[in-house]
């Protein structure tokens, strides 16, 4: 229990950890910005493919993994439709938008994160221990990116730097919320499993495709963003094969 506890954790501190590099810039340019989102894309494209599906395949059959990546996908569409839109965009017209905006992304943020919560916790109520770890490897190597484009969006938007640090660990701590409540669900209700697995599948591919490769290729970055995908594709892919 405590390596599971420790996995979950270190998934959320590396959001804080990618967060404090933010406190020395004052922006990012876009082809950065798109390099992260691609290599987060990757990592999470190769946890879905490769970790998630494999294993509630190999549970249950392919009626359920269909069942279950459908529903996960159907879900974060209708959350995504209660919160609007907010991409990280470090203009200098964004820091215009003031505190409604910067409310509203963390909102986002929030939103994104409970399914990434969820997979681990999910992945760690499994009976195949070493997909808990290759699940949280991944989530906590997307969430060092991800910490720094958080922090450095409320930082171009007026907030203080500490405060700006502190809001993205708080997202962190939701994701650890959210894999605590996978993680209990799953032990009490094993059958679940194989629906819990195919569910986080379908909310990470849907958080790649609606979220990440889009934006990562919209400022002509396209050919540097996808170098960067495929870098973080294969990463992953090395990291769950020597873990196996």
């Amino acid at each position: 229990m405590n390596t599971i506890w420790m996995g979950c954790l270190a998934t959320s501190i590396c959001t804080a950890l990618g967060a404090l590099p933010a406190l020395l810039f004052n922006r990012v340019t876009h082809r950065g910005r798109d390099i992260l989102l691609a290599f987060t894309a990757g990592i999470m494209v190769a946890a879905s493919t490769y970790g998630l599906i494999p294993s509630a395949l190999k549970l249950s059959n392919l009626w359920i993994l269909t069942i279950g990546t459908l529903l996960g996908t159907a879900i974060l569409t209708l959350l995504e439709l209660l919160i609007p839109h907010q991409n990280l965009e470090h203009s200098p017209q964004a820091s215009n938008r003031g505190k409604t905006s910067s409310l509203m992304f963390l909102s986002a943020m929030a939103l994104h994160n409970l399914p990434e919560g969820l997979s681990v916790g999910v992945s760690y109520g499994s009976s195949n221990q070493d997909l808990g770890t290759i699940v949280a490897l991944s989530i906590g190597l997307q969430n060092i990116p991800e910490g720094f484009l958080t922090a450095l969006f409320l930082i171009t938007h007026g907030l203080r730097r500490r405060t700006a640090l502190l809001l993205a660990t708080l997202t962190g701590v939701l994701e650890l919320a959210a894999c605590w409540i996978g993680l209990e669900f799953t032990g009490n209700f094993t059958a679940v499993v194989p629906y819990g697995l195919a569910f986080a599948a379908g909310a990470m591919l849907f958080v790649v495709y609606k979220e990440l490769i889009p934006e990562s290729h919209g400022d002509g970055n396209e050919r540097a963003s996808t170098f960067s995908f495929i870098f973080g594709l294969l990463t992953m892919i090395a990291l769950t094969h020597l873990l196996k």
